[in-house]
């Protein structure tokens, strides 16, 4: 599945154990042009340093995607250059570390619950709807997702709400995009132990249910996903949108 010649742009990067690293990774290697983005000036450096060493020769965009603004400016910068865009992958997820423990009720917030869905999940909608006008026929858009959306996590708690959220507006966009051959997905990820999921209280705990309770027990790695990704963004993939796909070596099938 080669991908030479397709521009895709992968947000929400910010260490070397960011899922959106190990797919900027795969898809470079696949001979895509790989167009970066990651959200404040003090991931800069970072961020510069990680694509030079897999090898991506382009400028990272610094870009908040809770701004409209700076999205599209993004979207010109990028149009100027590279013209339209092939795929987008979406990884954006945050709630106040304080939520994320113990019961929902207990700790949940107005102003949690907002900040949890406006950076978890209207962030793809707003990509998908400012790059609309700029993408090729049969581009693919993915998103990440996790288990917590549609059963109860604990400790999780408001990310599952935003994450349920999420997942509805792919098959939604995915109808919005469909005329254009465009097609959205998510991938619900397994745990990983990335920036992102060390602010989740007993997240150890988690990991171990994984691997005790999945199919082939065993935990999961963001290459897992990785590859995942690699198969959405590609031709072979045409004939799927709107659709959840589950890589957690298939811990979401077992009923106990």
């Amino acid at each position: 599945m080669n991908l030479k010649s397709k521009n895709i742009l992968v947000t929400g990067i910010a260490s070397n154990r960011s899922i959106s690293f190990s797919i900027a990774k795969i898809l470079n290697e696949a001979g895509a042009n790989v167009l970066v983005s990651y959200q404040n000036e003090r991931l800069k450096d970072r961020v510069i340093k990680l694509t030079n060493d897999i090898g991506i020769d382009n400028d990272p965009y610094q870009c908040d995607l809770t701004n409209d603004n700076e999205i599209l400016k993004m979207k010109d910068d990028i149009v100027e250059k590279f013209n339209n865009l092939d795929g987008i992958v979406h990884s954006a997820a945050f709630a106040p570390r304080e939520q994320l423990n113990g019961k929902y009720l207990d700790n949940i917030t107005k102003d949690g619950f907002l900040v949890a869905h406006s950076v978890s999940a209207y962030t793809f909608t707003s990509l998908a709807k400012i790059f609309r006008d700029n993408l090729n026929p049969k581009a693919s858009l993915i998103t990440l997702s996790y288990i917590g959306a549609n059963k109860v996590v604990q400790n999780y708690n408001v990310m599952g709400i935003a994450k349920a959220s999420l997942e509805s507006s792919v098959k939604y966009l995915a109808d919005s995009l469909g005329d254009k051959l465009i097609r959205v997905n998510a991938i619900s990820a397994g745990p990983i132990k990335t920036l992102a999921a060390s602010g989740i209280s007993g997240f150890n705990k988690i990991l171990e249910i994984y691997e005790n309770k999945s199919p082939i027990k065993a935990n999961i790695s963001s290459e897992d996903v990785a590859k995942t990704a690699y198969f959405l963004l590609s031709d072979y993939s045409t004939a799927i949108t709107g659709q959840t796909l589950y890589v957690d070596n298939g811990f979401n099938i077992m009923g106990y």
